[in-house]
């Protein structure tokens, strides 16, 4: 096996809706962003505490990237892994642990492979546990392409040595405070893989099929060129410029639905323009480069406050109580939940609209309005 995998778990989302969308892609090349490499870093750390605990032979990791705010998400996964790894003891005389496992999922897709983050094997349960240490997008565990091609590359592994009941499948996403887990059993996680995984990944291996734009097309390296997802979110444009009073409800509805993809698609392909002029010179028709707007500043502040307080101005600073979050940080969780917790209170959000899938509860649409009109 090479060091990546021509068709990645992690981009099975994209590549089982948009199968060419795979061949196309790797005219790219691979640049790694700062997330991707926090990420990194942080999985690093997290199987180095993982392995501590398990008594195993580890060296702690070095990173720039090891922030108090990493740190911190970290450890609370650490300490979730450990939960698991503690109850799956008491569960089964001889559990298997395995951190940062690579599995081969080659079986249903030639040239797919992985690492999984933690499995715990117990008699009857194969748990695989996913890290997303990312902000921007909650992740689900149900029917998640990625995890269930670790399932499969798990089941291979330890069938002949348990009677394997329930793959559980877990998604732990500790900076948005998100915690999703899915059971499904050996034999119908099998059956996705023969009749989704295995026929849908010959074709994106093969650059064969329809492109279809969605969700997945967000972390695609053609996506700011690609002619599928500019003609569809083109076409939703061209709806969202009509008077909403000639639209109907199921293309209103319609339109907020892909809103958001919208606006990051037309972000998207600006990036990508400016990207190209700013780096590699590109003159694009009707646009220049200019220097952007910006705010006055002190040259030195030190300077400054020497200056003021000789002419005589002393009301120079300001003082301000640090945020809750910081300040949860330097208490640490426990201390700032006996020392404040009585005095943090969080107040009612924003009402906006957002998709059933969404998972925070619907509100009373009798105030809603009553509400909207206070803020």
């Amino acid at each position: 096996m090479g060091a990546h995998a021509r068709n990645s778990p992690s981009a099975l989302h994209r590549t089982l809706n948009c199968p060419p969308s795979l061949v196309l892609g790797e005219q790219f090349q691979d640049e790694e962003s700062q997330y991707a490499a926090e990420g990194s870093a942080g999985h690093a750390l997290a199987e180095h505490l993982i392995k501590k605990h398990l008594k195993q032979r580890t060296k702690r990791p070095v990173s720039d990237y090891y922030s108090d705010d990493l740190m911190e998400a970290v450890e609370d996964y650490v300490a979730f892994v450990i939960e698991k790894i503690e109850e799956a003891k008491r569960e089964c005389n001889s559990p298997l642990f395995s951190v940062e496992q690579r599995v081969d999922i080659s079986e249903y897709s030639p040239d797919c492979f992985g690492t999984a983050d933690m499995v715990i094997v117990t008699d009857k349960v194969a748990h695989v546990i996913d890290l997303k240490l990312g902000r921007g997008v909650e992740v689900s565990a149900e029917e998640n392409p990625q995890l269930m091609a670790y399932g499969l590359g798990v089941l291979e592994m330890v069938e002949m040595l348990y009677d394997i009941e329930t793959v559980r499948l877990t998604i732990f996403q500790p900076r948005i405070n998100n915690f999703s887990t899915w059971d499904i059993t050996p034999e119908a996680l099998k059956t996705w893989g023969e009749e989704i995984l295995k026929p849908r990944s010959a074709m994106a291996l093969a650059g064969a099929g329809e492109f279809q734009a969605g969700s997945w097309c967000r972390f695609c390296k053609a996506r700011n060129q690609c002619r599928a997802r500019a003609e569809e979110f083109l076409r939703l444009a061209k709806m969202e410029f009509r008077q909403p009073a000639l639209l109907s409800d199921d293309e209103v509805a319609e339109i907020i639905k892909i809103s958001d993809e919208l606006a990051k698609w037309a972000s998207d392909v600006y990036a990508y323009a400016q990207d190209q002029a700013i780096i590699h010179g590109k003159q694009w028709k009707g646009y220049k480069l200019v220097e952007g707007r910006s705010n006055r500043k002190y040259s030195s502040d030190d300077k400054v406050a020497e200056a003021a307080k000789a002419a005589g101005y002393t009301d120079i600073y300001k003082q301000t109580l640090i945020g809750v979050t910081e300040m949860e940080r330097l208490m640490g969780k426990k201390e700032f939940a006996r020392i404040l917790g009585k005095l943090v209170y969080k107040p009612a959000g924003k009402i906006t609209l957002v998709p059933d899938t969404d998972k925070r509860e619907a509100i009373n649409t009798s105030t809603a309005a009553a509400d909207f009109q206070e803020e």
